[in-house]
């Protein structure tokens, strides 16, 4: 006999399980199941513990910094207070009992076990079977890819998992993957004196982004020591016992540690989606404006294939338990996403690039605004690297896409969220007023530069 809810979460993430507390919390009976921790990636292995590693190895940097400001400073690093801080403050070391808890009493019921879904509300976890009434949520997320690389399958290699349940920084280390995991943590593990070289098969670190900010970011990196090899991809791995060999553009490199960050992706399949008639064969789903796959069968967070953030998860949640609770008007909107990566300067990013656009068949006109050039980049000085970029479509004038890079890039970007997300006239952005002296001031700048 099959056990009864209305509402079933498969996958207690960040979006699972903020859908699963609201729709509980509004009295309908759910049950949510998860066969890791609750919370997902994010708390245990992602945002939370990995930017605790960026914001303790920013202020190595900055302390660094001192010479060249105010005098003098002797910097010793030191990656326990991190790792501990990691372990006792951002994953309970890796235990969810809190969050299980948080759920329960929000009045959810949780099941731990892996979920498939069998057919038309129908969900098997582990042998044991459910039946939901109304929906089922899917927010199973991504896992690690491993890339196909002679000798690699079986080595003591890294993932960010491994990375962020380091006890103490390694002496060197090899990063397969330019994207802004691989960075972030190349960067932070480099500031606590470990010797990092990045690999990245395609022409460019952080491809995904203008490459006005690739470049910035590569240069930064470059002068902190960290050797960036681009258009070269890891060709065989070896592990003796005690370190690794990756041979790569005919070079040989060796390291202590190796982290691959080579991307993510969903095992749909395994799902059980072809049961309700659902495609499983692409990296993603395709929904409804509403976060349906198909009739009472809801999706969000990564894959939907609309950014592997936590904040596109639990947006995508709020609409999704709107729905199922009879909001029809709740619909998604992805013209306006930001994200943002935390490399020093941190790099954030909304809507689409310039190349996006052109392909869009938009008429567009860029312009970029240097942060070392504006008054607050002069007098920050040192760590003042940074850029402005926007992307607008002049037909229409407004903005369709824009970048911040720089010292709170991700901060900066708040105000261009919204201009992107409002369509906001590119008259009234040049007609406000700007305070002084500000990194955001650069958007000004900027502004005054477009065609």
């Amino acid at each position: 006999m099959a056990e009864k809810a209305d509402v079933i979460v498969i996958g207690m993430g960040p979006g699972g399980e903020s859908a699963a507390a609201q729709l509980a919390r509004a009295g309908v009976v759910v049950v949510g199941i998860e066969k890791h921790l609750v919370g997902g990636e994010c708390p245990y292995y992602g945002c939370i513990p990995t930017k605790m590693m960026v914001r303790a190895a920013d202020t190595l940097a900055e302390a660094r910094r001192v010479a060249s400001l105010a005098g003098t400073a002797d910097v010793t690093a030191d990656f326990a207070p991190v790792a501990k801080r990691i372990r006792d403050e951002a994953t309970d070391n890796w235990d969810d009992t809190v969050a299980v808890e948080r759920f329960q009493n929000a009045g959810g019921r949780f099941v731990r076990g892996t979920a498939r879904i069998t057919g038309p509300g129908k969900v098997s976890v582990d042998g044991r079977d459910f039946e939901a009434g109304r929906a089922i949520v899917v927010n199973t997320g991504t896992e690690p890819v491993l890339p196909p690389i002679p000798g690699l399958a079986g080595t003591p290699f890294w993932t960010n998992r491994d990375a962020v349940a380091a006890k103490e920084a390694p002496e060197s280390l090899i990063v397969l993957g330019g994207g802004p995991i691989g960075l972030e943590l190349a960067q932070a593990f480099a500031r606590f004196g470990t010797r990092v070289e990045v690999l990245e098969a395609l022409d460019r670190i952080l491809p995904l982004e203008e490459p006005e900010a690739s470049r910035l970011v590569e240069e930064v990196l470059a002068s902190e020591g960290i050797e960036v090899r681009t258009g070269t991809a890891a060709e065989a791995v070896n592990h003796d016992g005690t370190g690794f060999t990756v041979r790569a553009g005919g070079a040989t490199l060796t390291a202590e540690q190796l982290l691959v960050a080579t991307g993510r992706r969903s095992d749909l399949a395994a799902l059980g989606l072809a049961s309700i008639g659902v495609d499983t064969s692409g990296r993603t789903v395709d929904t409804d404006p509403h976060l349906r796959i198909a009739e009472g069968v809801y999706a969000i967070g990564d894959i939907t294939g609309h950014g592997a953030f936590t904040h596109m998860s639990m947006y995508q949640a709020g609409i999704a338990a709107r729905h199922i609770l009879g909001d029809e008007t709740a619909k998604a909107e992805y013209h306006a996403v930001p994200r943002v990566t935390f490399t020093d300067p941190e790099v954030g990013s909304v809507g689409l690039s310039e190349q996006q656009a052109r392909e869009q068949g938009m008429t567009i006109s860029t312009a970029v605004s240097q942060i070392p050039q504006s008054t607050r980049g002069w007098i920050h000085k040192a760590g003042n690297h940074g850029l402005i970029k926007l992307v607008a479509d002049t037909d229409r004038g407004y903005l369709v896409g824009a970048t911040s890079a720089g010292p709170a890039g991700g901060e900066v970007l708040s105000m261009l969220t919204l201009a992107v997300h409002e369509r906001t006239p590119l008259s009234r952005l040049r007609e406000m007023i700007y305070a002084y002296p500000t990194f955001h001031r650069a958007i000004e700048d900027a502004l005054g530069k477009l065609t």
